[in-house]
């Protein structure tokens, strides 16, 4: 059973949605401002969390970077009463698996939770799961979500290590926006299109430490991982 926990700042809101997902089957915690939340999340484990963006004493994004440099590799969904790019991107860079614009429907809410718990339960063939990759001078193990360069490690969260995993598996060979959008999140939307542009960013800057190494754009198609 995935535990939840609800950071929400509206009191009213907040109850509504505890209560109507523990009656959905999925325990939930709710916390109403940044630091309670904080607070919940390094006193227990979470399958996936839920914040709001505009919360006092510490808001959404800032709540969000602390459970990313936590190490804890959780889901993420933010709440939001705003709906402009800026902040869908501000979130998505931030780690956000997915973004809700007040008003929402609870139903898709809840569907939403559901498709990203799915995503993270998916246990990924023996063989595949254990493998190491060779990217020039970089070492990926996928296991253990580390990139190794002279000594030096990277931890990348798991859209990080699934996207890495693509592009290994397809090395000089081009992959389709469309291909890659739904193996890793399901579908091909728009926010899930910008979310993975987010991730792309963050792997260039890690496999810069080889120069010979290059995620290309392919205007039309996709991108191709170039090694040598």
């Amino acid at each position: 059973m995935a535990n939840l926990l609800l950071v929400e700042d509206d009191i009213n809101l907040g109850a509504l949605l505890q209560e109507y997902l523990i009656d959905k089957g999925y325990p939930t915690d709710l916390a109403t401002d940044g630091q309670k939340g904080w607070q919940c999340f390094v006193d227990k484990q979470y399958d996936l969390c839920i914040f709001d963006v505009m919360m006092p004493k510490k808001d959404g994004f800032s709540l969000a970077k602390e459970v990313r440099m936590s190490g804890r590799d959780v889901p993420i969904i933010f709440l939001t009463a705003k709906s402009m790019k800026e902040d869908t991107m501000q979130g998505f860079r931030v780690g956000a698996d997915d973004y809700v614009t007040k008003p929402f429907d609870r139903e898709e809410l809840l569907l939403r939770i559901e498709a990203i718990l799915r995503r993270y339960r998916k246990q990924p063939d023996q063989k595949e799961e254990n493998k190491i990759y060779t990217i020039g001078t970089l070492t990926f193990d996928y296991a253990h979500q580390q990139l190794s360069s002279e000594g030096k490690t990277s931890r990348l969260t798991s859209k990080e290590s699934e996207l890495l995993r693509l592009f290994c598996q397809n090395i000089n060979q081009p992959i389709s926006r469309s291909f890659a959008l739904k193996t890793i999140w399901g579908d091909d939307s728009y926010f899930n299109a910008r979310s993975m542009d987010v991730y792309i960013t963050k792997l260039r800057k890690y496999l810069k430490e080889d120069p010979a190494i290059q995620i290309m754009n392919l205007h039309g198609e996709g991108f191709k991982l170039m090694v040598g």
